[in-house]
């Protein structure tokens, strides 16, 4: 059974930067479950076939003026249902300042609803909300491996331990870019199509350097050289260098892992001394923005050569990683 994961009311009151009218209790102890919102337009009128109580409920001008429309009886009606226990939502937000009716407020203070408020019109305020909400509860796991910032390009670098990820992120820091996670990444699937790393709060910005210690990249390299979160758009599998291996020398072919069931490119690159790690990476990192743009320079190689291009725009192969 997949982990149903919560965020506390006071976090998204922060992030939103929401004015609070009423709050009938802890906001840190408020857990909201659903990523999905509530405009009451069929529930104002008394049907709830399909009403999901786990949903913020969102008041903008339309439902606003509707509840003025119609009787003080009915109003008072109206939301007695709505916030009732059965049905009681974990917040209610009233967009671009408007007044709340009489009847909303005195029912979100009898059924213990808190009531918020905001200058930010309904469509903007809907979009934020489920956008934080998607990032808060996404379904995520956490992976052995480092992930770095390289010409915005997220770089996900996974391979056994003492391979070097973590020297050569090192190195790419010295080079202008930034880090993300080093030996712990969590990784969250925020969309169909899109993962989002973070490092585990009590390690974040901590890199291990064997025969060091511990570092804190932040501290020696200054804010610059650090970033909360990142896009993982290319996955490089490091591994000590085979020499019974053939290795990809083209790139005609595309490999990709899956990763919560998105599937992301992933390159292999041998590790042996005298390689500058960093400077391929910085590579793959180009490489692969070209690609998503549409540009292969092994096709166009190729087409120099007067070779036939293959029939489709590359082999996919699914590559399965341990990290």
């Amino acid at each position: 059974m997949a982990h149903v994961y919560s965020v506390a009311l006071s976090k998204i009151i922060k992030e939103l930067s929401l004015k609070t009218i009423s709050m009938p209790g802890d906001p840190d102890k408020i857990l909201v479950s659903s990523t999905d919102v509530n405009r009451p337009g069929l529930e104002l009128n008394g049907f709830y076939d399909y009403y999901d109580e786990k949903r913020i409920m969102i008041f903008g001008n339309a439902e606003t003026a509707f509840l003025k429309s119609i009787s003080h009886e009915r109003r008072s009606k109206v939301f007695n249902e709505i916030f009732s226990k059965a049905k009681k939502p974990p917040a209610a937000i009233i967009a671009r300042n408007l007044e709340p009716v009489p009847e909303l407020l005195e029912a979100t203070k009898e059924n213990g609803v808190p009531l918020l408020s905001t200058a930010e019109t309904t469509s903007s305020l809907v979009a934020r909300l489920v956008s934080f909400l998607n990032v808060e509860m996404a379904p995520r796991i956490t992976r052995h491996g480092v992930l770095v910032e390289v010409y915005g390009e997220g770089i996900l670098l996974v391979g056994d331990s003492g391979v070097g990820k973590s020297e050569t992120a090192i190195e790419l820091i010295k080079r202008g870019h930034r880090l993300i996670a080093d030996d712990a990444v969590v990784i969250k699937r925020v969309s169909a199509i899109s993962l989002v790393g973070e490092a585990p709060d009590n390690i974040k910005h901590f890199i291990e350097l064997r025969g060091i210690g511990i570092i804190n990249a932040r501290r020696i390299f200054g804010m610059s050289a650090v970033k909360m979160t990142e896009k993982i758009d290319l996955v490089v599998n490091l591994e000590i260098w085979d020499d019974n291996k053939t290795y990809d020398r083209m790139g005609l072919d595309n490999e990709y892992t899956e990763i919560l069931g998105v599937k992301v490119p992933v390159v292999t690159i041998p590790v042996k001394p005298g390689r500058n790690l960093a400077v391929i990476i910085e590579v793959a990192a180009m490489n692969n923005r070209q690609k998503k743009m549409g540009y292969n320079a092994a096709h166009e190689l190729l087409k120099n050569l007067g070779m036939d291009l293959p029939s489709v725009p590359s082999e996919v192969k699914k590559k399965k990683l341990n990290f």
